[in-house]
């Protein structure tokens, strides 16, 4: 006999995901075209069917522990195919966004990142902090350099020519970004600590595991495998109708990776050679960093014109807020570069100000946007690896 479950709508819910994007979910009439259509949903209990009758039910507690939103790509081949114009793929996104804001901590910034009459909010405070740095920097450089070096600490202060580290200490950024970085990561680290339990669990009550209890390694394990497959963007090669997302999204995963690069090796260069910047053009380390935040750029670029290309996609403000951070993050380190080269010191300083505020609004409010969606996906992949499901 079939376990029995008691429906409980929940109609604020359904009013969520409709602000989220998932305006056309009343459409659904459940014809099961987006499951039979979807090239990626495994065999055994495929998406995005039972997804889409779970949120026109407002039921919040089976979509938001399950795995399988994740699994999704979002490449339309539902969308497009589905006779009605219920667009499951924007239901899906829109489902998703609300699972990352019920996982993340503190609510409060999950609520902010969400709400664009906060954006100002959220762009000021970095500001208004890099802006302090750089009049302590400029104003006491001198003295704090006698004290650093009293102490026996590096510091990066006073360079000759055009050098960021003049206008913005080195050191008062790293304070500023190595506790941030950390902070991220624990977030992280607790949401998905969630994450992995809520979705075994429901995994359990659907009956696609016969796990009872997650074996960590065999899971650390599964996660190492599907690595290839994210970084291959296979999942996104099997769709049709969004396979140029694919080109965008490995441009900008790749410049990510490009620039965690370069910046650990200065890093590296800086704290333990002492050997500030900037740096020689004809360093291959430059020519790295400066290929990244091209492609970050151009990648940025084609996702914001393949959006924009798609007339009939929902377009919320999750998904305009995170590539206008993303592109903001690519052109102004570009033009810091340029403007540093040709010798416009003011401008460069400037540039350089706005480049900390994106690069604080990336990190900062990582867990929260819908970026975060690269973690979740990938925790999502990795467990359906170890279940087996196919």
């Amino acid at each position: 006999m079939s376990e029995k479950y008691l429906v409980q709508p929940d109609l604020a819910y359904i009013d969520e995901l409709e602000g989220l994007g998932a305006d056309t979910l009343k459409k659904c009439f459940q014809c099961a075209t987006c499951s039979v259509a979807c090239p990626i949903a495994p065999e055994d209990s495929p998406f995005p069917r039972k997804e889409m009758i779970a949120a026109s039910w407002g039921l919040k507690d089976k979509l938001q522990c399950s795995g399988d939103i994740w699994l999704c790509h979002e490449c339309g081949d539902c969308s497009d195919l589905c006779p009605r114009g219920a667009r499951p793929g924007d239901v899906l996104s829109a489902i998703r966004y609300s699972a990352i804001k019920e996982y993340s901590q503190p609510k409060f910034l999950a609520n902010a990142v969400e709400d664009p009459k906060k954006l100002p909010l959220l762009i000021a405070i970095p500001g208004l902090w890099f802006a302090l740095l750089a009049f302590i920097t400029m104003t006491a450089g001198e003295t704090m350099t006698k004290i650093f070096h009293t102490i026996g600490i590096e510091w990066s202060h006073g360079g000759h020519g055009i050098a960021q580290a003049n206008f913005f200490s080195t050191w008062f950024v790293d304070l500023t970004f190595i506790p941030l970085s950390i902070c991220v990561a624990v977030v992280f680290g607790l949401s998905l600590k969630r994450f992995v339990i809520d979705i075994h669990e429901n995994a359990v009550a659907e009956g696609k595991t016969d796990k009872k209890t997650i074996d960590i390694k065999a899971l650390l394990q599964a996660l190492v495998s599907i690595i290839p497959v994210v970084l291959k963007h296979d999942k996104f090669n099997e769709c049709e109708a969004n396979q140029d997302r694919a080109t965008a999204h490995m441009m900008v995963l790749y410049s990510f990776i490009g620039l965690a690069v370069v910046t650990g090796i200065f890093c590296v260069v800086l704290y333990v050679f002492h050997i500030p910047g900037p740096y020689s053009q004809l360093n291959p380390v430059k020519w790295l960093g400066n290929i990244s935040g091209a492609a970050l750029v151009i990648g940025s670029l084609l996702m914001i014109k393949n959006r924009l290309a798609k007339k009939d996609q929902v377009s919320a403000y999750k998904d305009w807020y995170i590539l206008g951070v993303v592109l903001s993050l690519g052109l102004t380190g570009l033009l810091t570069e340029m403007t540093r080269l040709a010798g416009y010191a003011e401008v460069t300083y400037f540039l350089y100000w706005l480049h900390l505020i994106a690069i604080f609004n990336l990190f900062a409010f990582l867990p929260f946007s819908k970026m975060a969606h690269l973690v979740y996906r990938t925790t999502a992949m990795a467990y359906a690896e170890y279940g087996n499901r196919k």
